[in-house]
């Protein structure tokens, strides 16, 4: 029980959550992370593999209850009718013109609650001082890559299929060119089979950044469609997060 709790890491104020959360992970290429509209100190923490499979022996842990929203200046998730507990980069970021490799894993326990049509994502490339660009969304049970590419859903394209998406770990690849012309492409992988070969714009800003963890967006659309007052406590977890130059760079050294 000691050594489980000294691989715990809690981020429990607003100056912490300013900091780089998980210095100790390593994040390949990645700048540095920090918390995003939620300081709660059990909303993220580093644990041991609970699952024993995860590719790595620490994991990120994300949990998001009800009411978890908060204000960064002029935005507010309350006022928004959204709740997140997300991690978002900092640093370098990628600028208009980069190519870029990413990857992550992630597990959504057994008893993972399904709260469509209230949009649940766990990864999505956002965009400074505009919208987000692409989201990976879970949408009737299932995971789904939704195009934001106009500013809005323009189209989903399932990535997991709701039978095979809770209660084991997935993999996530990307190759990305950010551009704002045909030249641009975004490529995806999950569990190693190619699921998204999009060429074309890729981005309508100056810049695209990472976020990651649990963010629920039209909360409202839940409560209504079920009568529930509340909604469902959700955890997920995240293992060996990284971009790099390189597919091979996104192997995390000591993976098992």
């Amino acid at each position: 029980m000691a050594g489980l709790l000294a691989a715990i890491v809690f981020l429990t104020t607003p100056a912490l959550a300013q900091q780089a959360v998980s210095p100790s992970l390593e994040r390949g290429d990645f700048g540095p992370f920090v918390r995003s509209l939620n300081e709660k100190p059990y909303g993220y923490m580093l644990v041991p593999d609970p699952t024993g499979n995860a590719p790595t022996a620490v994991v990120e842990r994300f949990e998001l209850r009800d009411g978890d929203c908060g204000v960064n200046g002029a935005w507010s998730d309350c006022e928004k009718d959204r709740e997140r507990s997300e991690l978002r980069e900092m640093g370098a970021r990628s600028p208009e013109g980069t190519e870029a490799w990413y990857g992550w894993s992630f597990y959504l326990p057994q008893d993972w609650p399904d709260v469509w049509p209230t949009k649940t994502v766990l990864g999505q490339f956002h965009q400074i001082r505009s919208h987000p660009i692409w989201m990976f969304l879970l949408k009737n049970g299932g995971l789904v890559l939704d195009d934001q590419s106009t500013g809005r859903t323009t189209r989903t394209v399932e990535l997991i299929p709701k039978d095979d998406l809770r209660d084991r770990w997935h993999r996530v690849e990307i190759n990305a060119n950010w551009r704002n012309d045909d030249q641009g492409f975004f490529r995806v992988w999950i569990d190693g089979e190619t699921k998204i070969a999009w060429t074309g714009p890729t981005m309508d800003a100056e810049t695209v950044y990472f976020r990651y963890g649990v963010y629920r967006s039209f909360v409202s659309r839940f409560k209504n469609a079920t009568g529930a007052d509340t909604m469902p406590t959700q955890t997920a977890y995240f293992a060996n997060v990284r971009r790099a130059a390189a597919r091979e760079g996104l192997a995390a050294p000591g993976d098992r």
